[in-house]
């Protein structure tokens, strides 16, 4: 099934949909579910929550390419459970949970001018991410977006780790070089 199909079953509510998306996608975002929590079972678990997510987002949303939105989901949903599952330890949770409590209650910290750089950065981001070669974008997005190890990109491209190491250097280097001359850094 096309992912157009997939979307519309989403928006005629047919729980078709997370099937037809666990065949078409389940592998996808169980692999960036895992990266990003290094377990088996939270990473299953990030998966359904996944499925929900989507399904709560469609509609209203209509994603343009299905692939990228499931993925974008699937790294928000599994960084916060691992921010989560790592702020749970340091005071079993209570805190954290009395946090999100009060932040009903409590203006948020981040300012209009904040939101503002935010989208700022990340459109120069998206622009010099643009600019680079085929290959190292996609080494640097496989590491950096998907939370791929050295080892598994040096893996999918053929190259050693070094070269993957060398290559993500110099493109940090590039990056802060320009986000220098965009007056960002």
């Amino acid at each position: 099934m096309d992912d157009s199909q997939i979307i519309d079953l989403y928006w005629a509510r047919d729980e078709g949909a997370i099937t037809e998306t666990a065949s078409k996608y389940g592998k996808y975002c169980y692999t960036i579910a895992h990266n990003i929590l290094g377990d088996k079972e939270d990473a299953e678990e990030s998966v359904n929550d996944i499925y929900l997510g989507a399904w709560n987002a469609m509609p209203p949303h209509r994603p343009a390419i299905l692939r990228s939105f499931l993925g974008k989901l699937a790294r928000r949903v599994s960084l916060k459970k691992w921010r989560d599952a790592h702020r749970d330890k340091r005071g079993g949770g209570e805190v954290s949970l009395a946090l999100d409590e009060l932040s009903e209650c409590v203006p948020s910290n981040v300012t209009v001018a904040d939101e503002v750089m935010a989208a700022e950065l990340s459109k120069t981001l998206n622009r010099f991410i643009a600019g680079l070669p085929v290959t190292e974008r996609r080494v640097f997005l496989c590491r950096y977006w998907y939370m791929d190890t050295i080892g598994q990109v040096s893996r999918e491209f053929g190259f050693s780790v070094s070269k993957v190491k060398s290559m993500l250097y110099r493109t940090r280097i590039k990056l802060l070089s320009y986000l220098k001359k965009e007056g960002m850094a």
